[in-house]
């Protein structure tokens, strides 16, 4: 849903979901490999011709930083408006990311926020705030719901529920 919003708010000719390989910031925290995340984000597309699955960074070694993979897009994308999509929380810890103002230089920065503050402060980086529809909703919550054997339907699409439960994801 945020995906649907932030396409339509942007007027996008198309939104890339860009699963990470290896995201250096949670190094020891993912439980499900990068393919298995890959089929998970291709299943939740599936259909919607707004969005476009790319395995940029699996097909890349090592850690996956942002700025490697906005040069790659600029590369490809020559002459093409960047937007580069963040949560509010991922945009206040962006001053620790590797080379920060060469994310911001290659891609404007769309921020959305789940609790609805599009206030982005006192920012030396220019950003374009995106309203979403509020979700109550997280990765964390659905992980924590597995573990405790609680059911996730509804929260996440049917196929991707199903894949989770075939591959005994997050238990």
């Amino acid at each position: 849903m945020v995906a649907a919003d932030v396409f339509a708010a942007l007027e996008l000719d198309r939104l890339l979901l860009i699963p990470s390989a290896s995201p250096p910031h949670k190094q020891g925290q993912v439980r499900a490999t990068a393919e298995q995340r890959l089929a998970m984000v291709r299943t939740a597309a599936d259909g919607d011709d707004r969005f476009e699955v790319d395995d940029i960074e699996l097909r890349r070694p090592g850690a996956s930083y942002t700025v490697d993979t906005l040069r790659e897009l600029r590369t490809r994308y020559h002459g093409a408006e960047l937007f580069f999509v963040i949560g509010m929380d991922q945009f206040r810890e962006l001053h620790t990311w590797r080379e920060p103002e060469e994310v911001a230089r290659l891609a404007r920065l769309a921020v959305v926020s789940r609790d609805g503050d599009l206030l982005v402060g006192e920012s030396p980086i220019p950003v374009v705030p995106v309203a979403v529809t509020r979700i109550d909703l997280s990765a964390t919550d659905i992980r924590r719901r597995i573990h405790a054997g609680e059911s996730i339907r509804y929260f996440v699409p049917d196929p991707v529920r199903e894949f989770i439960e075939r591959e005994g994801l997050y238990k």
